[in-house]
């Protein structure tokens, strides 16, 4: 209800509830219905204003969080965070996702109806780290080989396939976010956490799967959220556990780690997750995730991003071990960035949205500044056509796109474990979602 009502205030229109405006033209999507898994359109810009003001400051708040859940099946406290603190998304990981994918859309159908019982919520955002190779989630597809793998091949179609096919899987089971590509450029051998999930070495590589996995993820109405700016690549700490520090400055930062996103961001890229590192050359106080030197003076500055800033989970140790999680809230959205993800417990969204309310009431963060990140994340929702519309029970077009992930890798000739040369050494396993250390998500 909510996006039908927005594309009204932005486009003009007048009073039925099926008449959206329909896409520019020569936009992706242009002819198509409007739905959840439309690829983007763009919308004008005037009447977000009006959109803003029927918003209490709680539901904005509630807007600038993803938020993880805890289980399979629905329970009071996530009914909870979506009718009472109005969060903007949730996060799934494997613990949250049945075996049966027909129960993993269940779930999701059951949290937008409680969303739907409030006729002006935003739609919300499902995500998911469905990257291929050992960061996949989601149950009941065929594995798609890491991003190492693709890197090798040089195959700049097969990169899209590859974004096309995650973005299909992403979506059979309601997902409408994609925590992918990863844009690292893997420049250090001793990596603890990015490794096979780099496209490789050098940062034209990088830069041309990427931008295609892009492509891919967006044809099929999946935002692309690539990841982890300002490069994790050469790193010698896994930010699950604690702060790394990367000590380079602007200057070879472009030359290498910023070349993807640079990229990506001309081509343009909705959203960007800034990962948990600190650079002293840039920033000695803040990691970059809470830098305001680094995402208000060089990504959005420097570098000219506009779309929505994410957090990566603000309870991994590079955050938890220095920082109480709301007072990581409070500077993350003072410097600039529009999402915060809390990836783990219920009383950790509840500090952040004590503390960003806290914040707002005492003078620290205007509300104005609140509406900047809430209109940019409204704003994104419309593009995607986000809808709290019912998603379909997924086994039979799962079982279509199954068959046909095995006829296309038979015929590339990849078969599972298939190693190449230059792999990068493996320090650890994601797939049961426990993380390297068996400790923490990974994202």
């Amino acid at each position: 209800m909510f996006v039908l009502l927005l594309i009204c205030c932005l486009s003009g229109c007048s009073n039925s509830k099926g008449n959206t405006a329909p896409p520019e033209a020569g936009a992706p999507g242009a002819g198509q219905a409007p739905s959840g898994n439309s690829p983007p359109v763009h919308e004008p810009e005037a009447g977000l204003q009006d959109a803003l003001k029927g918003m209490t400051l709680d539901e904005k708040l509630g807007q600038l969080v993803i938020a993880g859940i805890e289980g399979k099946t629905p329970s009071g406290r996530m009914k909870e965070m979506i009718l009472g603190q109005h969060v903007g998304g949730i996060i799934f990981f494997k613990d949250n996702l049945s075996a049966r994918p027909r129960e993993v859309t269940a779930l999701v159908n059951q949290l937008k109806a409680w969303n739907r019982l409030n006729p002006a919520a935003p739609p919300l955002l499902f995500s998911v780290d469905q990257e291929g190779g050992r960061v996949s989630r989601l149950p009941g597809v065929e594995a798609l080989p890491a991003a190492h793998a693709i890197g090798a091949r040089n195959d700049a179609g097969f990169a899209a396939w590859i974004g096309s096919t995650l973005g299909k899987m992403c979506r059979s089971m309601g997902m409408n976010m994609d925590y992918a590509p990863v844009l690292d450029i893997n420049s250090n051998p001793d990596n603890p956490v990015i490794g096979s999930r780099s496209f490789g070495t050098t940062a034209e590589l990088v830069t041309r799967m990427g931008l295609k996995e892009i492509a891919g993820l967006r044809e099929q109405g999946v935002i692309p959220v690539v990841k982890h700016f300002p490069g994790h690549g050469d790193t010698g700490v896994d930010s699950h556990l604690d702060l790394p520090v990367v000590r380079k400055g602007v200057e070879e930062l472009r030359a290498l780690e910023w070349v993807p996103f640079i990229e990506a961001i001309r081509e343009g890229v909705d959203a960007v997750m800034v990962g948990h590192l600190l650079l002293p050359e840039i920033d000695s106080k803040q990691p970059a995730s809470l830098s305001r030197l680094m995402i208000t003076g060089q990504l959005r500055g420097a570098l000219d991003f506009k779309g929505v800033i994410i957090t990566d989970d603000m309870t991994m140790g590079a955050i938890s071990k220095h920082y109480g999680i709301g007072d990581a809230a409070v500077l993350t959205i003072k410097a600039g960035g529009d999402l915060v993800m809390v990836a783990h417990k219920y009383d950790n969204v509840a500090a952040v949205l004590g503390a960003l309310k806290q914040s707002v009431e005492n003078g620290e963060i205007s509300e104005e500044r609140i509406d900047e990140s809430v209109g940019r994340i409204l704003k994104l929702k419309n593009k995607y056509r986000l809808t709290d519309d019912p998603t379909p029970s997924p086994d039979k077009e799962l079982a279509r796109l199954n068959q046909a992930i095995r006829k296309k890798l038979a015929v590339m000739g990849i078969t599972q474990g298939q190693s190449y040369p230059g792999a990068p050494r493996e320090l650890g396993t994601v797939n049961d979602n426990k993380g390297l250390s068996e400790k923490s998500n990974i994202q």
